[in-house]
């Protein structure tokens, strides 16, 4: 079977995981009462990526291979996620934070090193295959954007987006890729690689830890913590867009709202966006180079959050909100592909995992967790859990967040010095 097809399955299933609750486990979770702790939900996927990627990555490096790995992490999160399911049919409508909060940090806990596993995965195929990464992956990775928009669709199209049936959903995924994982092609770790793992090694490459080493460079040092500050911004939409956008049932003017009912289906324009914008990438990438990319991508998230503050569901501020969607798309995938892309350009094959965990750390991991924990307390500031809805001041926070994103890429403009030569 070809391997561009192969690699699209397995990127399809990737994100149909996350698709099934990301964006819609916010309204759930205001639903059974502990819309108070979304922020907890959504950060603690940001602290299992501090360390959980970068171990799996060693571990993919040195022991297991990555495409075996991937296999043994989705099924270890989908059996924690079945359970946070039976746990939320069991509550009801009294869900308890403190039963169902352990398990769903246990399932993601062991998912997120899956997004920087399957990376490796489809560079060290692609390379096998004899195809250029840059120019074949986006167009594969397309279809992780279309797996993630098929999932949300399921969950909202079948009347599960405000229940614990989206856990469900999403478990199935993980079975299913869980057993597909181990049909990919083998990724060798360092050892079956070559000769290295023979000779005398020091204790840090004994651990696998000498990506760090990518620190000393004052450009890929730059380059990493601006990926962490950029970071912050990238879970902030997917856990209260829905929860905002479902707000407005509570006002009578935007009740009978079309898309307040179906948020998931407005969200997922976001998706839509992702789609076409990572076919962009390689030719923005070879025209622009990384810094102009990812500034594209920051000035993104200063739209993606200022039409949020601006925008209704109804005509004619509906279409703000469309447009908040459309540029997520520059705002997502210019950041997160094109980043993970210039690190597997700028390391040496035989720390390829690794160095993708450590990006993965730095954006999913201190950013998003910093992130998370900085927009609960700014959501809770402005807003309160009001008959099943998170109500307030949404237009003060969207704002605050966009005023963030919009001093990260004044900085990251006037620090990070990159000359890019166009191939």
């Amino acid at each position: 079977m070809n391997i561009k097809f192969r690699l699209l399955m397995m990127n399809f299933m990737q994100f149909a995981v996350w698709g099934a609750y990301l964006t819609s486990m916010g309204r759930y979770l205001a639903g059974v009462g502990i819309g108070a702790n979304i922020g907890w939900f959504y950060s603690v996927q940001g602290f299992v990526s501090i360390c959980m990627p970068a171990l799996m990555g060693i571990v993919a490096d040195r022991w297991i291979q990555a495409q075996r790995l991937l296999s043994i992490c989705h099924l270890t999160a989908a059996a924690a996620m079945l359970v946070v399911f039976w746990l939320g049919m069991e509550g009801g409508t009294d869900v308890s934070f403190a039963l169902i909060f352990p398990w769903y940090t246990l399932s993601v806990a062991f998912y997120m090193p899956t997004l920087a596993l399957s990376n490796s995965v489809s560079y060290n195929a692609l390379d096998k295959a004899g195809l250029d990464t840059v120019r074949n992956f986006p167009p594969i990775r397309i279809f992780g954007t279309i797996g993630f928009l098929v999932s949300m669709w399921m969950v909202d199209l079948l009347g599960i987006q405000h229940t614990c049936t989206q856990f469900l959903v999403s478990a199935a995924w993980g079975i299913a890729l869980g057993l597909y994982a181990l049909t990919l092609p083998a990724c060798p770790t360092r050892g079956q690689a070559g000769g290295e793992a023979r000779r005398s090694q020091s204790v840090v490459e004994m651990l696998g830890l000498d990506a760090l080493r990518l620190l000393r460079d004052r450009r890929m040092a730059l380059f990493f913590i601006f990926s962490m500050l950029l970071g912050v911004s990238l879970q902030i939409t997917n856990g209260y867009a829905n929860t905002f956008i479902s707000s407005f049932a509570t006002d009578s003017r935007y009740a009978d709202c079309y898309f307040v009912e179906h948020a998931n289906l407005l969200i997922s324009l976001s998706q839509i966006s992702e789609t076409v914008c990572i076919l962009l990438i390689p030719v923005f990438m070879s025209r622009f180079g990384i810094k102009r990319v990812m500034l594209i991508a920051m000035l993104a998230w200063v739209l993606r959050f200022g039409f949020f503050a601006i925008g209704t569901p109804e005509w004619p501020g509906v279409t703000l909100l469309i447009l908040s969607m459309i540029v997520y798309g520059v705002a997502f995938d210019f950041f997160n592909i094109s980043g993970s892309l210039f690190v597997d350009k700028e390391t040496d094959q035989s720390i390829r995992s690794s160095a993708q965990g450590l990006f993965m750390m730095m954006t999913n991991g201190f950013g998003a967790s910093l992130g998370m924990i900085a927009a609960q307390f700014v959501v809770n500031s402005y807003t309160a859990n009001t008959d099943g809805a998170m109500v307030g001041n949404w237009p003060a926070v969207w704002g605050i967040f966009a005023a963030y994103a919009l001093v990260v890429a004044l900085l990251f403009a006037a620090l990070f010095k990159y000359r890019h030569v166009r191939g």
